[in-house]
């Protein structure tokens, strides 16, 4: 993989590129007049970061489109919290102010955002990533993204992104040491429609979950470990949740109360 700039970088920029290439030990190519389509064919793996002035972006040689962190659907569920509507994860979690939420399978931090807003400035949300690039361009975006609404950048500000595979980090916590543990893997049965995670796959981990994972969580929460998952996925059963089918979306939560 090959770490770049846009043409002109700014200092900020530049510095970004040359800590993100040493972060994930690749090399810092200057962009000159190159594409991005002749920058991929300079690597053997077809892989691409570009730090631009207002986000980092991934290209694998295959997506149409590159991936980037955006807040997307998190954004407006977030709002409607701040209306002081209900949303099905929060409700079915039973988060509140100042609990501590470790999410397993961040992907791109949407449901850690969420958490995040509703946990509040006394609570805290550990988000874990295995995959190194998409934890970095995820932590990068977090710290640098701007909505028009100061309490929901704080959200994205106060969500801890870790490069760890979710086992590692749970058999090393203590017992009922944390509120709430969430698991969003990449579905079994994936849903197409969704263009925004198209992107996302070629990136993220697509191993299924253990069932020593969920024991370990089991062990480490106090209130619950909630599962997402396809509606019709047999995830569910196979790793003793309780299926709650969210009105009429192609989704579905499980929930272990404890």
């Amino acid at each position: 993989m090959i770490v770049t700039t846009t043409a002109k970088p700014s200092q900020r920029a530049l510095a970004q590129a040359e800590r993100l290439a040493g972060e994930l030990a690749s090399p810092l190519r200057s962009r000159g007049n190159l594409t991005v389509n002749k920058l991929l064919t300079l690597t053997q793996d077809k892989r691409l970061l570009v730090v631009t002035e207002e986000e980092v972006r991934y290209y694998d040689g295959q997506a149409e489109t590159p991936l980037y962190f955006h807040p997307s659907m998190a954004f407006v569920r977030v709002k409607r919290l701040r209306r002081g509507e209900t949303d099905p994860l929060i409700q079915l979690s039973g988060c509140e102010a100042g609990d501590l939420i470790v999410d397993c399978t961040a992907g791109l931090a949407s449901d850690s955002l969420v958490f995040s807003y509703a946990a509040g400035p006394s609570g805290k949300v550990s988000a874990l990533e295995s995959e190194s690039v998409l934890c970095a361009l995820v932590r990068e975006g977090l710290a640098g993204y701007q909505t028009m609404l100061e309490d929901v950048n704080e959200a994205m500000r106060r969500i801890e992104m870790i490069n760890v595979h979710h086992l590692v980090y749970l058999t090393g916590l203590p017992d009922k040491s944390v509120d709430i543990v969430y698991f969003d893997p990449m579905f079994r049965k994936p849903i197409h429609e969704s263009s925004s995670m198209e992107p996302l796959r070629a990136v993220a981990n697509m191993d299924a979950l253990s069932l020593e994972t969920i024991e370990q969580a089991k062990r480490v929460a106090r209130k619950c470990v909630v599962l997402k998952e396809h509606q019709a996925s047999e995830e569910f059963a196979r790793l003793g949740f309780e299926r709650r089918h969210v009105n009429t979306s192609k989704i579905a939560y499980g929930v272990i109360q404890l």
